[in-house]
């Protein structure tokens, strides 16, 4: 399909605008000591979890449904709709006082992340489609994007240390104000060519993408729970890393640059991730993936100090891995017109596990403690290696066989 000159110009604004979105999006400046402000409203660690089990269920409730809508009714109505209540979400931050008022902020932050799950990738594939890219170029997009993300994450982590010298005010009031920026810039963004779903037979269609997804092809089922679970694996310890800074006396002020650091990290990760891929093998980079947050647990568990510190970078490698190689290798499989929906599935796999588990992992923290806490989920890390990782590496193998007989033949 050919595009016109001033079609194509758009279509190639996207991208960019899609990059810059993505930096303002994850740019909470609060983010940094949102554990020690929710502290400061007189929330325990495990409320803290329940807090996030909440956001979660918002977004299992949101997720597929807003993923379908993008797909029937277009990915920019659906950024421009998540950027609402994303402004919204950290507008109410600030006048949020206790746990109830707190979940009033999740809930409008769940839908409105709900919106963007998959809408954002979607949009950026189509565009690039459209705009007739190679894989690598495409490969390079997401990759680039997931960048975009890491270092506004990081960026904000930077601003977010400096603020809070001032108070948890300034912090939230400053956050409150670039909430608002993705809304204005997802007017920018025009809607990509692609084949939309029969509006009028949802059924139908939600049977035809979980079939595609989950039972015709064994390695895409496969990508498809290794990017939920090891996506899981990194996730857990992000509720306990400032705790366990608290415990190493490092200083409130000094979290924001932890966090830009480790923002950082997953930047580059998911920079040269796709390089990784083609020097050392998909294979080899995907046990790396794998390891890496077993090595960071038990190197928490186990040391103090700077030591364990540096020995949390493992899970923002990982991290980085699995947001460019298994996104790419999802997205690369499925159709454009369900896209969307499929990227928001694996978010709902993700959210819907979490849901149960992490208020679980609060309550053996406050229970437990912190270093019996990071064992157990080091050795869960362990059983997924064998559960669904190594599953995962057989499923390439055949293909790969598969592909050199049909050369052969």
């Amino acid at each position: 399909m050919k595009y016109e000159i001033i079609d194509r110009k758009k279509l190639e604004r996207n991208i960019p605008v899609l990059s810059v979105f993505s930096f303002f999006w994850l740019s909470m400046v609060i983010l940094p000591v949102i554990v020690p402000f929710f502290a400061s409203k007189g929330l325990s660690l495990t409320q803290v979890y329940y807090l996030q089990a909440i956001f979660a269920a918002v977004v299992v409730v949101s997720e597929i449904p807003s993923g379908y809508i993008a797909d029937v009714l277009g990915r920019k109505n659906a950024l421009v709709a998540g950027s609402l209540f994303h402004g919204v979400g950290f507008t109410l931050l600030y006048f949020a006082d206790d746990f109830v008022g707190l979940v009033f902020f999740e809930v409008c932050l769940g839908i409105g992340l709900s919106l963007l799950s998959g809408a954002d990738l979607s949009l950026l594939y189509d565009s690039q489609t459209a705009l007739e890219h190679s894989p690598a170029e495409k490969t390079r997009g997401i990759a680039n994007m997931r960048f975009a993300k890491s270092i506004g994450e990081g960026s904000a982590a930077l601003l977010g240390g400096f603020l809070i010298a001032f108070s948890f005010d300034v912090t939230v009031i400053v956050n409150g104000i670039l909430g608002w920026i993705p809304l204005v810039l997802s007017l920018f963004l025009v809607e990509p060519p692609f084949q939309k779903m029969k509006s009028n037979q949802h059924l139908e269609n939600m049977k035809e993408i979980m079939n595609h997804l989950y039972f015709r092809d064994a390695l895409l089922r496969q990508i498809c729970l290794n990017i939920t679970f090891f996506g899981l694996a990194t996730f857990y310890v992000v509720w306990m890393l400032q705790p366990y800074w608290q415990d190493q006396n490092i200083p409130l002020t000094a979290f924001g640059m932890l966090w830009a650091a480790f923002s950082f990290l997953v930047g580059v990760s998911s920079k040269f991730s796709m390089q990784a891929e083609k020097k050392f093998g998909t294979k080899n980079i995907l046990i790396v993936m794998g390891v890496l947050p077993i090595v960071g647990y038990f190197g928490m568990s186990v040391t103090t100090g700077v030591l364990g510190v540096v020995l949390c970078a493992g899970f923002f490698i990982s991290r980085g891995i699995n947001q460019v190689i298994l996104t790419d290798a999802l997205n690369s499989r499925v159709p454009s017109s369900f896209r969307a929906t499929a990227n928001s599935i694996t978010s709902f796999m993700f959210r819907g596990i979490y849901i149960v588990t992490g208020p679980l992992v609060g309550w053996l923290i406050e229970k437990q403690g912190m270093q019996t806490t990071l064992g157990l989920l080091g050795l869960s890390v362990i059983a997924l290696l064998f559960l669904s990782l190594l599953p995962l590496l057989r499923a390439i193998d055949r293909v790969k066989v598969q592909e050199v007989k049909c050369f052969a033949e």
